[in-house]
C-alpha cells in the first residue's frame, strides 16, 4: 500500500502496452470481438470503427484515473481514500474485489481450455468421463492453470511484468499466423466481401446509429474494471508521458490492429466453414494442423493468464490487503484471491453458467462504475490535482480524509444516487435500452453527484508531494 517512489520504478510505455495486449488479446476478448461482428447486422467495417472508437475512449479515462498513481506512486484503494474517506474506501475495494474473484475463477477456466486443447492433441481426449462437466482432460488443465497463476504472482510484480512482456507480442504473432492462413485459404474475394457478409445477420432492433453506439458502450465496459484500478499499474511507471504512450500504443492503435485481425478471421470462417466462429480455439480445430494448435494453444493459454493476473489477480491482492492491512499482506490478498476463484471456476459449466451469476457480476459493474467519476472529479475538480499523502495513511480524528469518522458521507451519497441509477439500466425491462451505457452512465452521474455534493467543501490545504 505505501507510496512507490521514483527511483524504485520500472515500468515504462513497453510495459503499460502490454498490460492492453493481454487484455485485448485473451480467449474471451477475442470472442467478444468477434461475436460484436455477428451480433449487430452492420458492415464489417463500421463495427471496427465502433470498436476502435471505444479504445480511444478508454484511453482518454485511464490517462485521468492513471495520472495521480504516477504521481504519487499510490494504488487504487489508497487512491480513493481521498474521495471516499480513509475507512469509506473500504466499500469500493470490496466490490472491486468481489467482481475479480469472480472473474478470475471464470478465465482461468478459459485459460485452461486452451491447456485442453494442448493436451488432448498430443495425447488424446481421455474415456470421455466427466465430474462437475469436466473431463479428466480438463480437470487436469484446469489446476495446471490454477497453479501456473499462483506461482507467476507468488514471484513479484517483476516476474508478471516479464511474463506480460513476451505473451503479449507472441499472442499477435499467432493471431497474424492464424489470419494469414484463413485469408490464403479463403482467396481474394474476402476482403470486398467484408462490406456485406455481416449485413442483415444481426439481432440488433435498432437503428444503425444506435448499434454503432451500443458496441462502443459494450467495449468500453469491457474494459471497465481495469479502468477504474488503472492505478495500480502506473504506480510502477517512471512518468506520466510513458504511462500516455503506453496507452496510446495499447488502446486505439492495438485495438485496431487485432479488431482488423478479428474481422478477417471472422469474415474468413464464414467463407471457408459456412459457420462463424468466434471461439479461437474451435478455429485451430478446423484449420487441423498440429504444429500451429501446439504453437496457439500454448500462446492462447499465455494471453488469457495474462489478462486474469492484470485485471483480477492483482486488484482483489490490494483490495484485500487495504480491508485488513495488519494481517493481510498482498501475497496472502492474492492467495485468498486464488483459493475462492478455484472453485468458481470449477463450477463455472455444472453451475454457476447455469444460474444466470454474470448478470450479478454485471450488476456489480454498473454498481461501481460511479466510483470513477467520484474519483475523478474529487482529484482534479475538489483536490485540484494536490493530495496529502501522510493524510491518506492517517485514520485519526482531525485528519484531512476522515471526513465523519472515515466516511465522506457526501461521496456515500453520490455514490448511491448514482449506482441507484446505473442499477436499474441493468436490472429494469424498460430500460433495456440502455444495458450497454450502464457503466457510462454510472461513472458520469457519479462524477456530476459528487461535484454538485462536493464544490462548496473546504478542503483541507494539502501540498504536492512526489
Amino acid at each position: 500500500m505505501a507510496p512507490i517512489p521514483h527511483s524504485k520504478r520500472s515500468w515504462g510505455w513497453f510495459e503499460i502496452f502490454n498490460v492492453w495486449s493481454n487484455d485485448i488479446q485473451s480467449l474471451f476478448g477475442y470472442t467478444l470481438a468477434a461475436s460484436l461482428f455477428l451480433t449487430y447486422g452492420l458492415n464489417g467495417w463500421a463495427v471496427m470503427a465502433a470498436i476502435i472508437l471505444a479504445g480511444v475512449i478508454v484511453m482518454f479515462l485511464v490517462n485521468l484515473t492513471g495520472k495521480p498513481s504516477v504521481k504519487y506512486g499510490i494504488p487504487f484503494p489508497v487512491m480513493i481514500r481521498a474521495s471516499m474517506g480513509v475507512r469509506g474506501a473500504n466499500l469500493p475495494a470490496l466490490l472491486r474485489a468481489i467482481i475479480g474473484i469472480f472473474w478470475y475463477g471464470v478465465q482461468t477456466y478459459f485459460a485452461s481450455t486452451a491447456v485442453a486443447l494442448l493436451i488432448t492433441a498430443l495425447f488424446g481426449a481421455g474415456d470421455g468421463t466427466t465430474f462437475l462437466g469436466l473431463s479428466g482432460v480438463a480437470w487436469v488443465s484446469f489446476v495446471i492453470v490454477w497453479l501456473f497463476q499462483i506461482a507467476i504472482f507468488w514471484q513479484g510484480i517483476d516476474r508478471i511484468k516479464h511474463f506480460l512482456n513476451w505473451a503479449g507480442p507472441l499472442v499477435y504473432l499467432v493471431m497474424v499466423v492464424l489470419m494469414i492462413v484463413v485469408w490464403v485459404q479463403a482467396g481474394s474475394e474476402l476482403l470486398p466481401a467484408i462490406g456485406t457478409i455481416f449485413s442483415g445477420d444481426g439481432s440488433h432492433s435498432g437503428s444503425g446509429v444506435a448499434a454503432f453506439l451500443a458496441i462502443v458502450g459494450t467495449m468500453v465496459a469491457y474494459f471497465a474494471a481495469v479502468v477504474i484500478n488503472f492505478g495500480d499499474f502506473t504506480r510502477f511507471v517512471r512518468s506520466e508521458r510513458e504511462m500516455k504512450l503506453g496507452n496510446l500504443l495499447g488502446l486505439p492503435l492495438n485495438v485496431a490492429f487485432f479488431s482488423f485481425i478479428a474481422l478477417i478471421i471472422t469474415a474468413g470462417t464464414l467463407v471457408l466453414f459456412g459457420d462463424a466462429l468466434t471461439n479461437p480455439a474451435d478455429i485451430v480445430e478446423r484449420v487441423d494442423s498440429l504444429p500451429l494448435t501446439i504453437v496457439a494453444a500454448l500462446t492462447f493459454f499465455a494471453a488469457t493468464v495474462g489478462i486474469n493476473l492484470v485485471a483480477n489477480f492483482i486488484p482483489p491482492a490490494y483490495d484485500l490487503a487495504n480491508l485488513f492491512p495488519s494481517r493481510i499482506s498482498f501475497k496472502i490478498g492474492g492467495l485468498i484471491t486464488a483459493i475462492i476463484a478455484f472453485f468458481v471456476g470449477a463450477l463455472w459449466v455444472s453451475v454457476i453458467s447455469q444460474i444466470g451469476v454474470p448478470g450479478f457480476v454485471n450488476a456489480l459493474g454498473a454498481i461501481i462504475a460511479p466510483f470513477y467519476g467520484i474519483i475523478v472529479v474529487d482529484y482534479y475538480l475538489v483536490k485540484h490535482q494536490r493530495l496529502d499523502i501522510q493524510q491518506m495513511f492517517s485514520s485519526a480524528p482531525g485528519s484531512a480524509y476522515y471526513y465523519v469518522k472515515g466516511w465522506n458521507q457526501k461521496a456515500l451519497m453520490a455514490f448511491g444516487l448514482a449506482a441507484l441509477f446505473s442499477i436499474s439500466s441493468v436490472w429494469v425491462p424498460a430500460l433495456a435500452a440502455l444495458n450497454g451505457y450502464a457503466w457510462l452512465i454510472g461513472a458520469g452521474l457519479g462524477g456530476l453527484f459528487y461535484y454538485v455534493l462536493m464544490r462548496n467543501q473546504a478542503v483541507a490545504a494539502a501540498p504536492t508531494r512526489s
